[in-house]
């Protein structure tokens, strides 16, 4: 006659010695810990994939907000990157109606000759439209190169952006306050500047010293 070792309790088996009992509530500790500690895997892992589509994110925005250059940025004397005639760009510059197509082409400026005592005013296309006056705000194309050494400092074509002002207001050097006075939508005039009405001999601050000759192209005036 066989002997039952265990007893019935709600359907299950239960152990009948002490030692059993143990042994269960010893494999329950571990199934346990096991299960406790595969959550906690889990929960790293999701932390960490997080954690990498944050920094992705911070990134992205990272460049979309800082990728782009600001014009406040911009040295008031941009370098040269070519005194040769460059194409414009698609929609620029923004022509006055019936003007000459060769202010659509940004100028080759070469330097001067000679000492320059006074300010020279040369018209190398003449423009049709109503004449520039002082108070009046006048939107503008320029080269500006070194009249002794041609070599260019800045230029509103290698930015894509004519440039505005106010006439006669003080807001630019006194060579162009003067120099543009009279000059008419769609012209184009070549303007010598001594040191005395430009940025001086020694101005620092990244402006150029010296006379200075300017190529500037009239787009509008109002």
């Amino acid at each position: 006659m066989s002997h039952d070792v265990s007893s019935r309790t709600g359907g299950k088996t239960q152990p009948r010695t002490k030692a059993d009992r143990r042994a269960a509530a010893k494999a329950a500790r571990r199934a346990a810990a096991e299960r406790a500690a595969q959550a906690k895997r889990r929960r790293q892992a999701l932390t960490g994939a997080l954690a990498g589509f944050a920094v992705i994110g911070v990134v992205v925005v990272g460049f979309v907000v800082f990728g782009g250059e600001s014009d406040t940025d911009r040295p008031a004397a941009a370098p040269a990157t070519s005194t040769a005639p460059t194409a414009a760009a698609a929609g620029f510059p923004p022509l006055p109606d019936g003007a000459d197509p060769a202010l659509g082409t940004k100028p080759a400026v070469a330097a001067g000759s000679g000492e320059l005592a006074e300010l020279a005013v040369t018209p190398l296309v003449q423009g049709s439209g109503p004449a520039a006056q002082a108070g009046q705000r006048i939107t503008v194309n320029y080269v500006g190169v070194s009249y002794q050494t041609g070599k260019e400092f800045d230029a509103s074509w290698n930015r894509s952006e004519p440039f505005s002002f106010q006439l006669g207001a003080g807001n630019v050097i006194p060579g162009w306050d003067q120099g543009l006075i009279g000059a008419k939508v769609g012209s184009r005039v070549q303007l010598d500047i001594p040191s005395a009405l430009a940025y001086g001999d020694n101005p620092g601050g990244g402006r150029p010293g010296g006379p200075l000759r300017f190529v500037v192209d009239v787009l509008a005036v109002g």
